[in-house]
């Protein structure tokens, strides 16, 4: 069985779950899981865990991002991007200059209400169970951060493109909505490209059709990084040998059973016994001791 992660380049077309359900068949084994979906119409980046690593997804889908938008001005749609139903068309005045103007002006944190075509539960359905069925329900405005707007170009005629440096539940769709608001007339999403989560590149990426050449040729395993490549911000510490039953049996560990550690009570470590990465553990202060969080063994 494959474990770690794998960079793969989501091309225009496929869902995210398309992807997992074609690297199941290509990998030849079930356990496979995505960090994030992705739009069918967006397309790059798109980590996804492999084996023992789809304990990690939940770690990765709140990592920020980096995209490249481009923003279609004068329209609005039932999905805020290109792909729906023109719901209302309008004059488009503003010039270039204004235009940068506002996009840049959501450059920090804003409440931004999420699109009704998204993956966000209320009252235990999906919000775009409600929209399929023509139901609009109230969205709270939902905390985001834009940490930086760069390279804005204008394409054509009403038509803008910008690299977004974001937080994680940001909708870029929305996004683009709430910039036409702010020009006072409508605006959608035309193309998205994710460039980065979390380290991953989409210059490191792999396509579906790489990845099959890969697994074909026996290379595949040189592209996928090791679970703990990816948890580099938790200190690492090994175990005692008298510790390693604890350990395997998935029991609380005290301080002293790890190596080096002296005083320091960091909140989540990772742990390694003879060198191999075995879990991840967290301090309770209550109890001044370790308990598992996440089991690799």
């Amino acid at each position: 069985m494959l474990n770690g992660i794998l960079n793969v380049y989501k091309e225009k077309g496929y869902t995210s779950h398309d992807v997992v359900a074609k690297l199941r068949g290509i990998a030849g084994q079930k356990k496979i899981g995505h960090t994030g979906t992705l739009d069918p119409q967006a397309e790059g980046v798109l980590p996804v865990c492999l084996g023992k690593a789809t304990k990690v997804c939940d770690l990765l889908t709140d990592k920020d991002k980096v995209y490249e938008a481009v923003l279609l001005l004068g329209q609005t749609t039932d999905t805020q991007d290109t792909t729906g139903t023109v719901l209302e068309q309008s004059a488009v005045t503003c010039s270039e200059e204004e235009v940068k103007k506002a996009i840049m002006g959501f450059v920090g944190a804003y409440e931004q209400i999420p699109p009704m075509y998204s993956a966000i539960k209320k009252d235990g359905k999906k919000l775009y169970e409600y929209a399929r069925a023509g139901i609009e329900v109230k969205r709270e405005p939902r905390p985001v951060e834009i940490y930086a707007i760069q390279d804005i170009t204008k394409e054509a005629d009403d038509t803008y493109s910008f690299d977004v440096y974001c937080s994680k539940g940001t909708y870029i769709r929305s996004l683009c909505r709430d910039i036409g608001r702010k020009l006072s007339c409508l605006a959608v999403l035309s193309g998205l490209h994710r460039k980065e989560v979390h380290g991953f590149s989409v210059t490191d990426a792999l396509t579906l059709q790489e990845i099959e050449v890969r697994q074909a040729d026996g290379t595949l395993q040189d592209a996928i990084l090791p679970v703990d490549a990816l948890l580099k911000q938790y200190p690492a510490y090994e175990i005692t040998e008298q510790a390693e039953n604890y350990l395997r049996n998935g029991n609380k560990l005290s301080p002293r059973f790890f190596k080096d550690m002296g005083e320091r009570r960091d909140t989540r470590i990772r742990v390694y016994h003879a060198g191999k990465f075995a879990a991840l553990y967290d301090y309770k202060e209550e109890e001044q001791i370790y308990k598992p969080f996440k089991m690799f063994l």
